[in-house]
């Protein structure tokens, strides 16, 4: 199965206005991750929850991690090439607008 173009590139500029946006992305290594902080489990989850609807409907999957009881810690990298693509960029892009979704 051919990997999707935006897989195989990365556009620097973009990583970098992510990365500078005060967002809270760090690249570590080969990945791109940060943490999220929330009131307690449940909102932790329906965030989760909502990260893997916004992973598949963009079929790129990160990785998610629940950590403590509210707190969740989503790592990006493409798998296929290695290291950071553009649909990692993207995919944090959407992982950010799904953080304040709907109250659980």
């Amino acid at each position: 199965m051919p990997v999707p173009e935006n897989e195989t590139r990365l556009n620097e500029n973009a990583l970098a206005g992510l990365l500078e946006s005060g967002a809270g992305w760090m690249r570590q290594a080969n990945t791109l991750t940060k943490t999220y902080a929330f009131k307690g489990f449940k909102a932790a989850m329906a965030f989760a929850n909502r990260v893997a609807e916004a992973a598949n409907a963009a079929n790129h999957h990160p990785d998610i991690h629940v950590e403590s009881y509210r707190t969740v810690r989503i790592v990006l990298t493409t798998h296929a090439t290695g290291g950071i693509s553009d649909a990692d960029v993207e995919l944090a892009g959407r992982v950010d607008a799904v953080e304040h979704g709907p109250p659980s």
